[in-house]
């Protein structure tokens, strides 16, 4: 799999449809107005400006200045590691159990932790510098704030970002219930 589509795919995943509203407008001298209509998706914008050649792997001028445009730090952050070199890609290395017993997880928390959430990011080994940036990014929304944090420690971590880990750290954070309701879900059986 083409490391770049699936760093493109994870930001399509992660636009609101405002965001996605905002780039598409930010795309109107590049891409006609009926094309752009029958954009729905970030996926469906990323696909006709790489069929244009307005980004490419080695081309992303284009990308963060649509990316900056939104005010997205963390999807700048994770196009910057791309351009580094770490491909931000560890997540793709898990095997499909971990990935959904991760996702189940990412869930829990984020729907049952507010605002201690940085003590478990702290358990997990995040450093105050990227918890930090995180806060900047998404200054008003303590759910997003906690699942960037979460996906910063699941790629820092990349293989060895196990549930057990999570479960773990959110027993010894004292915060059972959630480690019990993620245990709870991870034995439903899968639909």
């Amino acid at each position: 799999m083409d490391p770049f589509l699936s760093l493109l795919h994870s930001f399509s995943m992660n636009l609101s449809d405002t965001e996605l509203s905002a780039l598409k407008f930010l795309c109107r001298d590049k891409i006609g107005k009926r094309k752009l209509e029958s954009v729905k998706t970030g996926n469906d914008l990323f696909t006709i400006l790489l069929d244009q050649r307005e980004i490419a792997r080695e081309k992303v001028d284009f990308l963060q200045v649509m990316i900056k445009s939104i005010k997205r730090e963390d999807l700048l952050m994770q196009l910057e590691e791309f351009m580094e070199g770490g491909h931000g890609d560890a997540v793709n290395h898990l095997d499909e159990k971990e990935k959904y017993q991760q996702k189940i997880a990412f869930e829990v928390i984020c729907d049952n932790i507010g605002k201690n959430w940085k003590m478990l990011i702290r358990k997990l080994g995040i450093s105050d510098t990227k918890i930090d940036r995180i806060l900047t990014a998404n200054p008003y929304n303590l759910q997003e704030q906690l699942m960037q944090s979460l996906r910063e420690w699941q790629k820092w971590k990349g293989k060895e970002a196990k549930v057990a880990d999570l479960i773990k750290a959110l027993r010894d954070c004292k915060m059972n219930l959630v480690a019990d309701k993620i245990e709870d879900e991870l034995l439903q059986p899968r639909n």
